[in-house]
């Protein structure tokens, strides 16, 4: 792994997956982001979350047959521990799988490299969920109708 001076930007999600129902159809799609070096996959776990709350952390052997997850099996770097499970699955509804992806934006690491050797550095970000988004263009463009 590259030292902090040459990373781009670390993300994580949690993708809930009610009755523990994966499809699929989005992994693919991480691995053509991984392979055009679009992101890095630093971790993937999956977790489940039992009816008595407790969390627990899956294999990939566990999700089943019914979406192939070979490709990621040794994607996971060691740096997701039980905690960082446990408080993923305070997101989680009992009865439900998630997947926790951590991962490095490549696309970034230049800007982020150019920014960090100028002395800037990232003092808050956030994300702004899409339909929070869309309801903004929406009122906007009510306004100027």
């Amino acid at each position: 792994m590259n030292g902090i001076e040459e990373m781009g930007p670390v993300d994580y999600v949690v993708i809930e997956f009610p009755g523990s129902r994966m499809t699929g159809e989005a992994f693919p799609l991480l691995v053509d982001l991984s392979e055009r070096a679009i992101i890095r996959i630093i971790d993937l776990a999956f977790v489940r979350k039992e009816t008595d709350g407790s969390v627990v952390a899956m294999e990939l052997r566990d999700l089943g047959d019914e979406v192939d997850l070979a490709v990621f099996e040794g994607a996971s770097a060691g740096v997701l521990d039980q905690s960082d499970l446990d408080e993923a699955g305070n997101a989680l509804e009992p009865g439900n799988s998630a997947a926790v992806l951590v991962y490095e934006n490549l696309w970034a690491a230049p800007l982020a490299i150019a920014l960090r050797r100028s002395g800037a550095q990232l003092v808050a970000s956030g994300r702004i969920p899409v339909q929070a988004l869309l309801a903004a263009l929406e009122a906007t463009e009510e306004t100027v109708a």
